[in-house]
């Protein structure tokens, strides 16, 4: 199961699947209560910090609920085609 979140509002997140025929499950989190919890929002001084745009991070959760392996974007230095091609693969190597 693949689930994004975002700090953008359901209104906008609709408008956004709408738009790209985003096939997943989206989670608002305008409060970025869960950003938070998962590391995701960015701390002043870091880049993009100002925007209040989050980190891209990417959690693979093994089938016991537990994190199996963590991608970040800007620190892992891949971009989203990289980073989405880390994932899938990691998938099928613990499948």
């Amino acid at each position: 199961m693949v689930i994004g979140a975002s700090f953008d509002s359901v209104n906008e997140q609709k408008k956004f699947a709408d738009e790209q025929s985003f096939p997943y499950m989206l989670i608002s989190d305008p409060t970025k209560s869960i950003g938070a919890a998962y590391g995701a929002v960015r701390q002043d001084g870091e880049r993009f910090a100002e925007y209040g745009l989050p980190r891209r991070v990417s959690y693979l959760i093994s089938p016991d609920g537990k994190i199996a392996k963590v991608y970040a974007v800007e620190s892992d230095g891949l971009d989203l085609d990289g980073h989405a091609a880390a994932v899938l693969d990691d998938i099928r190597r613990l499948a």
